[in-house]
């Protein structure tokens, strides 16, 4: 559920879709530079938006850093 959405569980999300270790992706690195493409980032979005999380594809790839994804789901939870 989306109440267990947090800036941990965003980074092992992103990680998994990576194939990297969670600790390797620290909060202000470009994801694009990791290789998140636009699939996976839609990927991201379909589950947040089923967890009730209002986001857009444009509200993370404009801004591809855990920090800033952060900043933009954290108001939106339910």
């Amino acid at each position: 559920m989306a109440e267990n959405l947090t800036l941990e569980a965003v980074r092992e999300q992103v990680a998994e879709l990576l194939y990297e270790d969670p600790s390797e992706l620290t909060d202000d690195e470009d994801l694009i530079d990791w290789g998140l493409d636009s699939v996976r980032i839609m990927t991201l979005v379909e589950q947040w938006r089923k967890q009730g999380v209002q986001i857009s594809f444009a509200d993370l790839a404009e801004r591809p850093t855990l920090a800033d994804w952060w900043k933009v789901l954290e108001p939106k939870l339910p």
